[in-house]
Formats: structure tokens, sequence, C-alpha cells
């Protein structure tokens, strides 16, 4: 679980400080960067199991040179930013599994992950396969008497912070960055703090994190941290993908477009009572859009295709690829909910693509509680999930819960001579995240006006004779158009 990040020189992310509960809405203009914050999450997410070039070209447009990172870095002008640094404060597993199948069970399960990268110019041709250089890297723990300074948003501290946040560490860090003979060097520290060497590796000569490479016998701790990254997805739910069918060997996982849908839904039941899953996949369906009588996945075993089947509550059958676009979202979204390999944080781009105005309320409680309740006993019944969205739609905004919504805008700012545009993140009054010491955004009414009453900001104008009008303009719609104060 992602509780807080802090971004400074990634894109037009400067200073940036946002605190993340188990649901969060990021609303702000097209155009404003905020999908920028998501990009920083999946880069981070590749860092942890991928090189820092293929990390940076999973976020990059497919346009630029595949040796130029420099649109990662902060820009104004021609002054492109020499560093970025990522902080991320994090819940992890328990115990985690690497590459070789080995367990290993955290020594405390609440960290810090410190990440600054350079963008290096000082290469030759024959290393520019490598121009990422890590200045420094660095994992520490966040001690149990100073969680509740850190989770403020409102938990049960017996049943959930007592249950998800265990063990205990003091000493050294679990990854540090110290200079030896002029050289940056870092270190794996094994978590028995005060046994056994550290591992050193030169910073200048990483192509990856050394978070990347922990193993359970090395650290156990990192590896747990390993695993809550790559568990950070951007879903980029694709109608296309979502409607084909799925062969016997497919892997059996929603991918981040949604491909895999029929073989994940398969898994889950195989791995369960058939029925009762297809049943609760139906059911849920059903509260969402109405309509469905059952699901069901279709094995062909003759084609060796697996295909998502379902029936309409008047008796017809029909696969995936007749379904529409907003069905195939929901359904995605519900075999989500009841898959246990469901990752740990899901990033949502506006959620309400394909989606019919009256069913956003109904997408948003799914989304909503796909994510952890942290009022409630941590079990498997409420696995440790979060979900971050983004969107620009009054009717999403009006929807969630007051606590959950972040205002992304613009602000003015300067560093040196300088001036340039940098987004900001701002909740509402009277929010857990302003019980924060220091600086916090708050929401003023004015900026809300555009998400709770946009069609007072685009009255209709009749008067003129050549102008058509407008919905808004027709007699029977008076009723929502703004009193004239004159």
């Amino acid at each position: 679980m992602l509780t807080r990040l802090k971004i400074d020189g990634f894109k037009n992310l400067v200073g940036v400080d946002v605190r993340f509960g188990p649901f969060t809405c990021i609303a702000g203009a097209n155009g404003i960067g905020k999908s920028n914050l998501f990009d920083a999450i999946r880069f981070l997410s590749r860092c942890a199991g991928s090189t820092l070039l293929e990390a940076a070209m999973s976020v990059r447009d497919d346009s630029a040179r595949a040796n130029d990172v420099r649109g990662l870095f902060h820009r104004v002008g021609d002054q492109v930013a020499p560093k970025m640094r990522f902080e991320a404060e994090m819940v992890v597993p328990a115990e985690a599994v690497d590459d070789l199948g080995q367990a290993g069970r955290a020594a405390i399960t609440f960290l810090k992950y410190t990440l600054v990268i350079r963008h290096r110019t000082d290469l030759p041709p024959a290393m520019s396969s490598t121009p990422l250089e890590i200045l420094e890297e660095e994992l520490v723990h966040i001690q149990l008497g100073e969680a509740h300074q850190h989770l403020l948003f409102p938990h049960d501290k017996k049943e959930w912070r007592d249950r998800v946040i265990i063990g205990r560490r003091s000493g050294t860090a679990f990854i540090s960055t110290a200079e030896k003979n002029g050289a940056t060097i870092i270190k794996l520290h094994q978590d028995a703090a005060g046994r056994g060497r550290a591992y050193e590796r030169s910073a200048a000569l990483l192509p990856k994190t050394v978070l990347s490479s922990a193993t359970a016998a090395e650290s156990p701790t990192a590896l747990c941290a390993r695993r809550e990254m790559e568990g950070w997805q951007l879903l980029q739910l694709e109608p296309g993908s979502l409607r084909q069918p799925d062969e016997f060997n497919a892997t059996p996982r929603l991918s981040a477009n949604g491909r895999g849908l029929a073989a994940t839904l398969f898994r889950i039941a195989s791995q369960s009572d058939p029925d009762r899953i297809y049943a609760q996949i139906a059911n849920r369906l059903n509260e969402l859009i109405g309509g469905v009588a059952s699901i069901r996945v279709d094995q062909d075993e003759k084609r060796e295709l697996l295909t998502l089947m379902m029936k309409t509550s008047d008796g017809t059958e029909l696969p995936a690829r007749a379904l529409s676009d907003g069905t195939l979202r929901f359904l995605a979204l519900a075999v989500l909910e009841l898959d246990p390999e469901t990752p740990r944080v899901l990033c949502l781009e506006e959620p309400e693509n394909g989606i019919h105005p009256d069913r956003i309320p109904a997408i948003l409680e799914l989304l909503q509680d796909l994510a952890v309740d942290p009022t409630e006993p941590a079990d498997a019944s409420n696995p440790l999930r979060q979900v971050i969205v983004n969107t620009h739609s009054p009717s999403v905004v009006a929807s969630v819960s007051e606590d959950s919504i972040l205002l992304a805008s613009t602000v003015r700012d300067r560093r040196g001579t300088q001036e340039f545009d940098q987004i900001d993140f701002s909740c509402l009054s009277d929010n857990w995240r302003t019980k924060v010491a220091g600086r916090q955004s708050t929401i003023s009414p004015g900026q809300m006006m555009a998400y709770l009453s946009p069609l007072s900001l685009m009255p209709g104008d009749s008067t003129q004779p050549n102008k058509r009008k407008k919905v808004i303009d027709h007699p029977e719609f008076r009723i929502f158009q703004p009193v004239s104060k004159e």
C-alpha cells in the first residue's frame, strides 16, 4: 500500500508531496499533468523489477528516441533538471517469494524507499545505452510507534493497523548510500542488523536498482518491498483486449490492458467452487448493470480457447466480443475484486470512459469496494488493496467520498531566475490530510464550481440570431439554468 509519495524533478512534478488513502480520486483539467503522477508510480514500479532504461521506456512517448531519456526530467525552456528524486512510504507484504522460489519474511512492514537518479551527459559512445545513474538509493523502516503519525486516514488501530504493520527493526537501513574512495556505493544490508556483511555495489556501474535484485537470502525485507512496488499497476483497460478469448496456456492474470480476462476468471473459478465464483460475478454484475442471468467461461477443447460468456435475463447467451465497452469494464473490475492475486495498488485513468452517466456511481462503488476498508479487520476478506483514479468528470467528482478527492491544478513557481508552472494537489478543508504539519493546499469553493455546477459556467445564448441553441436552452431545461442577478 502506497501511503505517501514525494516527487521532485519528474516531468512537471516539482516539490510534490501526496498522501494516499485506500481510495483516492484525483480530479483536474485535461492536459494539466495529473497523469504524470501515474507515470511516476509506474516508473518506480518498473524500477523495482527492470533496468532503469526499461523503466524509462515504459513511461515515455513512443516517438522519443530510445537513448534519450531527458523527457523524464523537469524542463523549463531549454534547461533540464539535473536529477529527479522519489520518496515512497509504503506498507509491504509480510512475506514474499523471490525469483528462485525462496520465501522471505519482512523484519518490519512499514518502510520508506528513496531513489535519486541523474541523467548522464559524460558518457562515451560505448556506454550510451545506460544514460541514467543512481545517485542515492535507500530503504529504511518506519518505527511502529511512529505509524500513527504517517497513517492519517481513518482506520482501526487494533483490528487493522496492528495487523498490517508488524515487526521490529533497530539500527542500520536495509539499503543505504555511502561514499568510498570518491565513488558512490550502494549497500544492501542483511536483515539481522549488526550481523553479517553488507553487499556493496558501485552506483556508476548499476544498470538497475539494488532493490530490484533483492532475494530472500540476502534481505527478505527488501524483497518484500520489491514485490510491493512491482504490484503497483496502471490499468488501461482496452475493450478490444477484454473481448479476446484466451488460449489454454495463456497467463491467467489480467494484464494492464485487459488481456487475459477469460483465463483469469477461469483460474479463480478452478481454484475454488466454480459455480459459486461464477454466481458471485453474475450477481455483482447484475447489481451494477442489471439484466445478467449468469456468467461462465466456455472451454473450446478443439481450438484450445477460453471464452467468457454472459447470459442475459431473457436467456440470450453472448460471448465477450458482443458485450458493450461499459459491461466489459464492469466485468473486469468485478473479476479483480475476487482475485487474490490482484495487484496491491491499482491506478485507473478516467473510470467514466465507456460508462453511461447513470452507471458512474455504480462503477465508483465497485472501485471503492476493491480497496481495503481500514475500519474493518485486516484478513483474507479485506485484502490490502488500494485504488487511485484520475478524472475530469463532474459526475465522478460529485459521487466520490469527500475525504478521497484531490484537485490537481497549476501554480506558478520559481527556481533561481526561472519561472514555471508546476502541478499542485489540494484537498477539501477539514480533511485528514490537513492534519499534517506544514503547508497543505485546500480546495476553494470557486475551484469546485466547474465540477459541482458545470451548467452554470456554460449558459446558453439564444439572443444571437445565428447561434445554434444548446440543449440547455431548451424550455424544458430552464430549471437547470442559473438565475439571473439582474
